[in-house]
């Protein structure tokens, strides 16, 4: 019987072919207390498990193919670090030697604690690092068992080239045993548009669909399945009509996705002759490689958060944050990198911020001490990131980008900061641009409505919408009880970013957009009707874009966008955005 699933689109294009269902890993493990003479040989069973994790996670960075997409490498290695992690290490050891608990139980019950943490935090991208933890951790304790540490084990072994994937959810390693001729897709029960999952599959170009609640439950071995993308929908043994509908699209893509390649190199204009800029959003040094291969003219957004979210019992120093800075720098060739400090708080689980067994979250993490809020908190911790970003400048162009400002001292005190974070270069004879630009992040209603504070004193915004549209419409899109609010297209949310760039362009400030609204092709053209110059999007994103910036004309598009903006009914608001689209 045909049924239909819906999930979270996180990877473009359609996939057909047969389920391959991967078994959830079992973390259910006995539960028992040992006695005193048996404490050391319990840590002695976990270090050899954990070093045997340790061996297969090498073995695997080994492997990895001179052309394998740089995100492999990194959540390689990011598995590594959390496999050495204190807070993970050796808070696990502690339970074996005061509570007597076996390894299996310390571990698990050490999970738990973490998971709690991670479940608090607000920013989506930080949340869904626990699905990381769980990961390494089910890893150890299969190599404690005895068994494969391999979430997939032997599931590519034999496939057929038309496999596509259904798991409870999948650890990026895993996806390197996977060959992009063996499987077409997959789908898991759990995950969001930024787990690593889904930045893998991005890079790889497979489509894949995740958050399908049940999906591994539901579906069963061999069904026939197609995996939608593009709307996140999974249709499990389609009706043959359906099936040869999406054959025919699936082939269509296809020749899309060859002829966009011919777009990587020309120039990105309007038909009427306005260059437009198109960036990449990176997370990690390496992704720079990524950007430029997707012919990104820059870096509009490199978030920082990771490199401190390795970090539980102390905050990167200096040098290490200098040198992750300096390679994304150097890796864009010259081409300009914005970097956004860091954008943690109240909400995150950082250890050095007073986490641990005893760590206390805000009532309201959204709303706490975050972001810029939390950095002018900790103003020795901060002048440490000024100082490692502002040293990066001197490889490349380098622009600094300010998250969560809403109050003109907030503006005032940052920059008097970066002013001493200069000094303090000066005075150790370090080379750093002085010409370094200071941009502030438009993510709070009350940025865009204030927006004159921040043209005064600053030298160029960037929109992120995600956190406009959930702060302007108060709604969390990951709880799936209001997710479906989550409208980029609420004319709120319109009017705040067509005031942002209207004063920005008045006051001869540059402005550009780097949330999730960048990247989506559908909404290019009303972009662009509004005044937007510069995007910023995942690199896989970049082309596709490009496309309805070439084929789009300013002119004619002033008048349906006026009436976009105009419009406040939903009948009104998609009739006007059907002219957009066809102007």
């Amino acid at each position: 019987m045909s049924f239909t699933l819906h999930g979270i689109p996180v990877s473009r294009g359609i996939a057909i072919g047969r389920a391959y269902l991967i078994a959830p890993a079992a973390l259910d493990v006995d539960h028992y207390l040992i006695g005193p003479a048996q404490i050391e040989g319990e840590i002695e069973r976990f270090r050899t498990a954990q070093q045997r994790v340790h061996t297969e996670l090498d073995a695997l960075r080994a492997d990895l193919a001179a052309d394998a997409p740089s995100e492999m490498g990194a959540f390689i290695n990011v598995h590594s670090m959390i496999l050495n992690d204190a807070m993970l290490v050796q808070e696990t050891i502690d339970l074996v030697r005061t509570r007597r608990y076996n390894i299996e139980w310390a571990l698990t019950e050490q999970l738990e604690r973490l998971s709690r943490h991670f479940d608090d935090i607000e920013d989506e991208y930080l949340r869904e690092r626990k699905a990381d933890i769980e990961q390494v951790v089910e890893r150890v304790l299969k190599a404690l068992a005895g068994a494969s540490t391999s979430t997939l084990g032997d599931a590519v072994h034999g496939a057929c080239n038309e496999m596509i994937v259904v798991a409870h959810d999948i650890a990026p390693a895993d996806m390197l045993q996977f060959k992009t001729q063996t499987f077409q897709g997959f789908v898991t029960d759990l995950g969001g548009r930024t787990s690593h999952t889904a930045i893998v599959a991005r890079s790889l170009g497979i489509p894949a669909t995740v958050g399908v609640q049940h999906a591994s439950a539901l579906i069963r071995q061999d069904d026939l399945i197609i995996v939608d993308g593009d709307h996140g929908i999974v249709i499990v043994d389609p009706a043959p009509i359906v099936l040869e509908e999406y054959s025919y699209r699936q082939s269509e893509k296809a020749l899309e996705q060859r002829k966009l390649q011919r777009l990587k190199f020309s120039p990105t204009q309007t038909l009427c002759g306005t260059k437009i800029e198109l960036c990449a959003n990176i997370e990690l040094p390496d992704d720079a490689h990524a950007a430029l291969e997707a012919g990104a003219t820059g870096v509009g957004l490199f978030r920082t958060e990771f490199l401190f979210m390795n970090h539980k019992q102390h905050l990167p120093q200096e040098e290490e944050q200098f040198d992750a800075y300096r390679r994304a720098v150097e890796g864009m060739n010259g081409l300009p990198v914005t970097i956004r400090t860091i954008d943690v708080g109240a909400d995150k689980p950082l250890d050095s911020m007073g986490g641990g067994d005893g760590y206390e979250t805000a009532a309201n993490p959204a709303l706490g001490l975050r972001a810029i809020r939390w950095s002018l908190s900790e103003p020795q911790m901060f002048l440490t990131q000024l100082r490692a970003i502002l040293r990066a400048s001197a490889f490349g162009q380098v622009k600094i980008l300010i998250p969560m400002l809403a109050h003109a001292q907030e503006i005032d005190q940052t920059l008097d900061l970066i002013r001493e974070a200069k000094r303090q270069l000066d005075d150790a004879g370090l080379v750093y641009d002085p010409n370094v630009r200071v941009g502030a992040m438009i993510e709070i209603p009350a940025a865009a409505i204030a927006v004159p504070l921040f043209l005064k004193r600053l030298d160029f915004l960037s929109i992120g919408t995600n956190d406009l549209i959930q702060y302007t419409l108060a709604i969390d899109r990951a709880d799936n009880a209001v997710a479906h609010l989550y409208d980029p297209l609420h004319p709120a949310v319109l009017h705040l970013i067509a005031l942002t760039l209207r004063e920005a362009k008045r006051a001869g400030v540059p402005v550009s957009v780097c949330g999730e609204m960048a990247g989506d092709p559908t909404l290019t053209r009303l972009l662009l009707g509004m005044g937007l110059t510069e995007f910023s999007m995942h690199p896989s994103q970049l082309l596709v874009v490009k496309q309805e910036v070439l084929r789009s004309n300013l002119k004619t598009l002033e008048k349906p966008v006026a009436d976009v903006l105009a419009s406040f009914e939903p009948e009104e608001v998609q009739a006007a955005l059907r002219r957009v689209a066809a102007a």
